[in-house]
C-alpha cells in the first residue's frame, strides 16, 4: 500500500494562509477517496475535507468557504489550501484514506 507524507505546516497568524501537501509513494489514481483529517490536543480526530476521484469534494462545516482540497493523480499528491485561518484551526493535519492509510501529519499552529 502507498505511504503518505505531509508537508507545509507551520506557524501562521490569524487570517493567514497555508498550503498543505500530501505526497504518496505510489499511485493514488485507484484510490477513490482521499481525505484530510485534523486532531487538536485533547480532542478527537475530525474529518476536514475529502475528495473523490471524479473531483467531487466534501468539507466539514467549520472549514467551508475557507479551505480547498485538490488532488493530482498524475503527481500522486493531495493538497489542502487553507485561508482565513483561525486559532481554532490549530491541530496536526493528516492525509489518508477511509480504509485507514495515514501519514504522520504536519503541525499547523495559528497564533499571533
Amino acid at each position: 500500500q502507498v505511504q503518505l507524507v505531509e508537508s507545509g505546516g507551520g506557524l501562521v497568524q490569524p487570517g493567514g494562509s497555508l498550503r498543505l501537501s500530501c505526497a504518496a509513494s505510489g499511485s493514488i489514481s485507484s484510490i477513490a477517496v482521499m481525505v484530510w483529517y485534523r486532531q487538536a490536543p485533547g480532542k478527537q480526530r475530525e474529518l476536514v475535507a475529502r475528495i473523490f476521484n471524479d473531483g467531487r469534494t466534501f468539507y466539514a462545516d467549520f472549514v467551508k468557504g475557507r479551505f480547498t482540497i485538490s488532488r493530482d493523480n498524475a503527481a500522486n499528491t493531495v493538497s489542502l489550501q487553507m485561508n482565513s485561518l483561525k486559532p481554532e484551526d490549530t491541530a496536526v493535519y493528516t492525509c489518508g484514506t477511509p480504509t485507514g492509510i495515514r501519514g504522520q501529519g504536519t503541525q499547523v499552529t495559528v497564533s499571533s
